[in-house]
């Protein structure tokens, strides 16, 4: 049973208009609901509720030409600026792999949706909208300068429900799971970690253990992981942007992952924010939010598999860096990267209990 405060649209309509330069996000905090409770309010008012499933939206999008797909949790938002297209629907998972824009969808997350013209100094600022069961946003797509708005208006027009309802129910946010792991399974966990030969195995062996990944890394130990100071990522964006190496930046929820090959040029701090604001990419850290920063290595057919990856006080993961390394053009900055990472400072580990 859902124990969030209920209010009536035109309750939302009058919180938006009294804090009207807040993000929605942020008012839907203050106000303890999920943020598609807002954008629902609007129903009617440059809002359109449209079907949920990626398997309806994502084809469609190719048509509209140039689009920026964000993806965010509570501590990072990365923007990409590209093309839908190459579309692999599944019903556990969905990919979309661009140069520019590649995602990794998981369909049982997509609730809520709709389409939202909003007026700005601009112009009107549009956008797709998806959101989870508990109303934060999973993924949104924006329409750009040249993107093609005749297709935009027609894709809105196919994908729209009819439904009217300006209010939608919303359930509890799922708490972030806590690190778990089993001491007495320490050792098996480090033999069969040792004998993996791709990385996706990991999140397998962590299940079979009954443990999950940051549980993992904390007992693990060297040569698996080490776990570095919590400034340690965002040392690391500092360090790979100034010496221009091409890294993979991974962000995401439970309803899609986000991914960044290449650069990360222009990185500059603002307030507890670290930003990246490149063409094409831009990404927003809360470097206050990084209460855990580790180093991780995984075995697979190629040679390790070195990531760097940040979770916040709840246990959340937050972000992964990689070295970037792609077979189809034989690019490899692994050694680059691993320049960067190797050097950061370590500290004493903290076990799960």
């Amino acid at each position: 049973m859902s124990t969030q405060i209920t209010y009536s649209a035109d309750e939302l309509r009058r919180a938006m208009a009294e804090k009207d330069t807040s993000r929605p996000r942020d008012i839907a905090d203050s106000l303890g609901i999920g943020e598609a409770a807002l954008v629902a309010a609007r129903v009617g008012q440059g809002v359109v509720p449209i079907a949920a499933s990626p398997h309806e939206i994502i084809p469609r999008l190719k048509s509209v030409g140039e689009v920026m797909a964000l993806t965010r949790n509570p501590s990072a938002v990365i923007e990409k600026t590209g093309v839908y297209d190459n579309y692999h629907p599944g019903d556990h998972a969905s990919i979309v792999m661009t140069p520019e824009i590649d995602l990794r969808i998981f369909p049982s997350h997509w609730k809520h949706a709709f389409a939202v013209t909003s007026e700005t100094p601009s112009g009107p600022m549009r956008s797709l909208q998806v959101f989870d069961a508990a109303g934060d946003a999973v993924h949104k797509i924006y329409a750009r300068d040249n993107s093609d708005l005749d297709a935009w208006n027609e894709m809105v027009d196919a994908l729209a429900t009819g439904s009217t309802a300006d209010t939608i129910n919303c359930d509890d946010r799922v708490p972030t799971e806590a690190p778990k792991a089993d001491l007495e399974k320490a050792d098996i966990l480090r033999s069969e970690w040792a004998r993996m030969t791709d990385t996706h195995q990991f999140m397998r062996l962590t299940s079979k253990l009954k443990m999950n990944r940051l549980g993992a890394y904390r007992i693990a130990g060297p040569p698996f992981v080490r776990a570095l100071d919590s400034s340690a990522f965002n040392t690391a964006l500092e360090m790979l942007s100034e010496r221009e190496v091409p890294i993979i930046l991974f962000v995401g929820n439970r309803g899609c992952i986000e991914i960044h090959w290449g650069p990360m040029l222009t990185v500059k701090p603002m307030g507890p924010w670290q930003n990246v604001l490149d063409p094409g990419f831009n990404l927003h850290l809360r470097t206050d939010h990084i209460a855990e920063v580790w180093l991780v290595e995984k075995p697979t057919k190629r040679g390790k598999a070195v990531s760097l990856e940040c979770f916040d006080s709840e246990g959340g993961l937050i972000a992964q860096l990689f070295g970037y390394r792609r077979e189809s053009d034989k690019t490899d900055h692994y050694p680059a990267f691993l320049d960067v990472v190797e050097t950061l400072p370590e500290i004493e580990a903290r076990q799960a209990v």
